[in-house]
């Protein structure tokens, strides 16, 4: 019989922290998953770990011929599962409690509409020491998806967290992650979900995700990609006739994303050119009403803080 959870551990070069992550997952209290790590052609000695593991039955292991990439990798292990739901757990991350999948498998099985689950997570370092705790939430809440997406276009980030944090339904994820995205690709995937049903949070860390400056976030972070990216998912999803924004607002958030990039180069972290061209080629008139959104955003932040809290 297929198992209740498939948990996907896609890696790349992990094999320094993949033990901690493959633990974490045989060590639930909830017995009914398997385990699938894709190793996307690692050049260390991932594979060695990994074996170490596969005399439990739970455990599959691939190994790619080639390195896919890290969309094509996600992706290559949900073509694989088997399981009614889907639990991605990254090689450098882990479960941080015992009753991790038991939480969010009692709240899919509640109810049939809810199509995304997600948790607030433990940011740990690469000795596991533990910096904080982050919750984009203050409490438990189950609300509608489209409701979130509004929330998270109005904070110009990504509320529900990394793929560690968060729990779908196989049937709601045949489609696969974007692969048009490099870094918000996980974002990306949850407003795809989040159409279909209703989001529940739980306001408790069950994950930790770990910071550490091998991360393929840090790389993605240092170039620039996240900014492409969102550009990219503004005009994807801001014309959704569910996006409670109006003209001016819609322009705003669009002028907001572009800002950035005139902002790295103000701080030189990038060179003027480089910034203009990144700008220019997603908004030609940037430079005529950048005037206009700098008298405008005092006033704009505090209406989307009005916005935020009807949201949900």
């Amino acid at each position: 019989m297929a198992p209740r959870v498939s948990v996907c551990i896609p890696t790349y070069n992990y094999a320094n922290f993949i033990s901690a992550a493959i633990e974490s997952v045989l060590n639930q209290r909830f017995g009914d998953f398997e385990v699938i790590v894709q190793d996307d052609c690692s050049s260390d000695n991932s594979e060695e770990v990994i074996r170490g593991f596969l005399s439990d039955p739970r455990v599959k292991f691939g190994r790619n011929e080639c390195n896919l990439g890290l969309a094509a990798n996600w992706n290559l292990c949900l073509r694989k599962a088997g399981g009614q739901y889907i639990k991605y757990v990254f090689a450098d991350d882990l479960l941080a409690s015992r009753d991790a999948l038991t939480e969010m498998v009692r709240l899919l099985d509640s109810d049939r509409d809810i199509s995304l689950v997600a948790c607030s997570r433990n940011i740990i370092d690469a000795r596991s020491v533990l910096l904080r705790v982050e919750s984009s939430f203050d409490k438990d809440l189950i609300a509608p998806g489209t409701s979130i997406i509004n929330k998270c276009l109005y904070h110009s980030r990504n509320l529900i967290g990394e793929p560690t944090t968060a729990m779908f339904r196989k049937d709601q994820a045949e489609r696969g992650f974007n692969e048009g995205y490099e870094h918000l690709l996980d974002m990306e995937m949850w407003f795809h979900l989040l159409e279909k049903g209703k989001f529940a949070y739980v306001n408790r860390p069950l994950c930790s995700f770990r910071v550490h400056p091998a991360q393929k976030t840090a790389e993605n972070v240092r170039k620039r990609v996240y900014l492409d990216d969102y550009c990219l998912l503004l005009r994807q999803y801001l014309d959704r006739p569910y996006v409670q924004a109006g003209w001016v607002l819609k322009n705003y958030l669009t002028v907001d994303a572009l800002y950035q990039f005139w902002k790295l180069h103000k701080k030189g972290l990038i060179a003027r050119q480089d910034a203009v061209a990144s700008i220019k080629s997603r908004f030609r008139f940037f430079f005529y009403v950048y005037p206009f959104f700098k008298l405008a955003k005092p006033f704009m932040k505090i209406y989307l803080s009005r916005l935020i809290n009807k949201a949900v």
